[in-house]
């Protein structure tokens, strides 16, 4: 008998989840289902891949957060303590430019110097199913549209971007960077990832590579974030072959879908502010 599968857990009004440790989960947000896979390079208990998961107070905004900085251990996690304080500060904020903004005074200023780090922010209304997105240098989220079954890239440049009333779209005071918006449709996949996956290479040393992961992605049947993810992953380790990872690897899966119930009734349920 095939055993059930567990609950897919919400997360809370308020409540932070995420960090640079070893994780595997599947979460319930206000119009988004996502499913996290962190994988920290060999023998670190902390690697360089941080990501972080959040909800705004009324249970409308949501907030994705995965950025790669360069190294392991203490000096990330400090990077990683800052970036969910960023979050949290920000959480009830529909327009993102303050956390990114913030983001990069952070990574410049960190207590052991400038940080070499690349950071994709992106936030979700669920009333309207619109996203906002910044990419600070990282590489580019694959999207799934579920209507057309076609799979490319969310970069600035797309096409399917959109005007938001009241908005700030489009470059960033203070930041080389820009935000964007676009329209999320029932049922769309987004697929966030670290350079670890991308830069792996098979028993020739060649590399994966974008191009090699959205080829995996469009081979792979309709499913949810978690099969998405799992078949991914699967289909990374069928590529390397004997070749073993040589860095940290973080796979994040996201569908856009309807929200059922009040989220505020979540709201009591707040864990501890340590990282997950």
């Amino acid at each position: 008998m095939t055993p059930p599968k567990p609950e897919i857990q919400r997360l809370a009004c308020l409540e932070i989840k995420g960090g640079n440790e070893r994780a595997a989960y599947s979460m319930e947000l206000p119009g988004l289902v996502a499913w996290v896979s962190s994988r920290p390079m060999a023998p670190a208990a902390r690697g360089g891949d941080l990501h972080y998961l959040s909800v705004c107070s009324q249970g409308f905004v949501s907030r994705i957060a995965l950025a790669d900085v360069a190294g392991h251990g203490e000096v990330v996690s400090g990077a990683a303590v800052r970036l969910r304080d960023l979050l949290r500060r920000h959480a009830n904020e529909w327009d993102q430019s303050d956390v990114v903004r913030e983001l990069n005074d952070s990574f410049l200023m960190g207590a052991g110097g400038p940080e070499y780090a690349t950071a994709v922010v992106l936030s979700h209304y669920s009333g309207s199913g619109e996203m906002l997105f910044t990419n600070a240098g990282h590489l580019p989220p694959l999207w799934h549209h579920a209507a057309t079954n076609e799979w490319g890239l969310l970069m600035e440049s797309t096409p399917y971007a959109r005007e938001v009333a009241d908005l700030p779209i489009g470059l960033i005071a203070g930041t080389p960077y820009s935000q964007t918006a676009v329209q999320l449709g029932t049922g769309d996949l987004l697929v966030l990832y670290t350079d670890g996956i991308t830069e792996s290479t098979n028993d020739s040393g060649a590399p994966l590579d974008l191009e090699g992961l959205l080829a995996l992605a469009r081979d792979l049947p309709a499913g949810s974030v978690e099969e998405t993810g799992q078949a991914l992953l699967a289909g990374l380790e069928t590529f390397r072959g004997a070749s073993p990872a040589t860095d940290d690897e973080t796979l994040l899966v996201m569908q856009a879908c309807q929200t059922v119930g009040d989220w505020t009734l979540l709201a009591t349920q707040l864990p501890s502010s340590e990282p997950a």
